[in-house]
């Protein structure tokens, strides 16, 4: 090879780039932000779909005849629901730096894991003021939240310092 060619390197030669590897921290909230926004996505099914999807849910029956009976009130709260849990993932991709650290980030990931992690425990607490939702509907949807908070937690410990 002649003295005066700029040496390469090999993944240069074939037109890739280097990309800088993420860190757990970053990877996790990356996790939690995709399990916010598949959550987020299964509300929305539900006004899509309608009284079946609620049903298979697990939302209970008084929501369920609710939603039959063309009452607003449900579509209202799941989209609020889908909406908060939207912006849940916004703060978690701009924790992990996918896109750029959104305002108060520092209060609102600390605050996105105690939610998580308080409706996964507080369950028994929340469980009578919905008695119409199933124990299968608790536990699954508890240990949802009990994953999402944890890999959250993780997540915010990890890139505390960058916040």
């Amino acid at each position: 090879m002649p003295m005066d060619w700029p040496q390469q390197h090999p993944n240069q030669t074939l037109g890739l780039t280097q990309h800088p590897m993420l860190t757990t921290g970053a990877q996790a909230l990356i996790v939690g932000a995709s399990f916010s926004a598949a959550a987020a996505f299964a509300h929305l099914a539900c006004v899509v779909f309608g009284a079946p999807a609620y049903r298979f849910m697990g939302a209970g029956e008084r929501m369920v005849r609710a939603v039959e009976a063309g009452k607003l009130q449900p579509t209202l709260v799941t989209l609020a629901i889908s909406g908060v849990l939207v912006v849940w993932a916004a703060y978690a991709l701009g924790g992990a730096g996918v896109i750029g650290l959104l305002p108060f980030s520092n209060l609102a990931l600390p605050a996105i894991c105690a939610v998580y992690l308080g409706r996964a425990v507080a369950f028994p607490l929340l469980k009578p003021a919905f008695p119409e939702n199933s124990r299968t509907f608790w536990l699954v949807s508890s240990g949802i939240c009990l994953l999402i908070g944890l890999v959250h937690l993780y997540g915010v410990i990890s890139i505390w310092h960058a916040l």
